[in-house]
């Protein structure tokens, strides 16, 4: 039975037709507007209508980032999308030719969805116990415990972005202050950037070329183009960004004892330029190092097709 699955960002959501393998048979997107809810379900109903026309589908996934409720229907909270207490499934069913007739709908965390991907059909294929962490704007978390997606009880569980790592440090969108995701994420990435450049702007040139000299327009993506060029400020921006993953990651280590642990999100394309400081602070910072075996750390497979393809994968399970 093929699936939809449907990644929601807070801008445009991607949807795909998935077969039982992971392979995508087609795929769309739409943008939307993050303070619009109307306007999310009307696209995921739009993008339904075009891909269930020429196959036939059983399920549809919508993977969504912000805490879904336990029976996988609505979205309780989402940082970035007005979301609260939203019965997304509901609505977009009240959208669908004949209420979407015998269709499942299931709403899934989209870093549950992403770790999901990478566990059934990506580098964590052969695990059973994973962490993995979705490093873009925020920093998002999914755990498999032998072989299962670990949800919690209220379904909440994973939110390791929001672990607080600093107390009184940078306001996260959660409410609270000092959260993982403040300073592991391409957020934050962007913000120390910034903050280089009007600091150090004999070291800046290059990214002040690549954002036309306005700081405010620098992006990640420009950060890892100049370290990819060997710019010693971005190398510096992106062995910080390794440094707040790796000991973060040491210390869910602690309580996880993951074989694997996989980064995902827009950060990954950095390669060996962020794995490598992720991976030291890691070793530098895990208790019982050399008394224990270590996780691996390894980059996701399945990029930024990872939500849709687990969130079609778990809708269909």
């Amino acid at each position: 039975m093929h699936a939809i699955g449907v990644d929601i960002g807070g801008t445009k959501i991607a949807a795909g037709v998935v077969d039982d393998e992971g392979r995508i048979l087609a795929s769309t997107r739409r943008d939307t507007a993050p303070d619009d809810v109307a306007s999310i379900d009307q696209a995921i109903a739009e993008v339904y209508q075009e891909l269930s026309a020429d196959h036939e589908v059983g399920a549809m996934g919508l993977a969504a980032a912000g805490f879904v409720s336990p029976d996988r229907t609505s979205v309780l909270f989402a940082p970035n999308i007005a979301w609260r207490e939203y019965p997304l499934a509901q609505r977009v069913r009240e959208l669908l030719p004949d209420g979407g007739g015998d269709v499942q709908i299931v709403v899934e965390n989209d870093a549950n969805a992403a770790g999901w991907a990478e566990f059934r059909f990506g580098v964590g294929r052969d695990a059973t116990d994973m962490l993995m962490l979705t490093v873009g704007t925020g920093l998002g978390g999914a755990i498999i415990s032998e072989r299962e997606l670990v949800r919690g009880k209220w379904g909440a569980a994973a939110e390791v972005g929001h672990m607080r790592v600093v107390p009184e440090g940078h306001y996260c969108g959660c409410g609270h202050e000092g959260c993982w995701e403040q300073y592991a994420s391409g957020t934050a990435l962007v913000r120390d950037g910034q903050s280089a450049v009007i600091s150090q702007p004999g070291r800046a040139a290059r990214l002040l070329e690549l954002c036309g000299g306005d700081e405010h327009k620098l992006t990640g993506p420009q950060i890892t183009q100049a370290a990819q060029e060997g710019d010693g400020l971005a190398v510096e921006l992106l062995a910080t960004l390794g440094r707040w993953i790796g000991e973060g990651a040491a210390s869910v280590t602690a309580l996880l004892d993951p074989e694997l642990i996989v980064i995902g999100g827009g950060v990954g394309a950095a390669g060996d330029l962020l794995l490598q400081p992720v991976r030291k602070a890691f070793a530098d910072q895990l208790s019982a190092r050399g008394h224990r075996p270590e996780a691996q750390i390894e980059l996701a497979e399945h990029g930024n097709e990872a939500g849709m393809v687990g969130a079609a994968d778990l809708a269909r399970r």
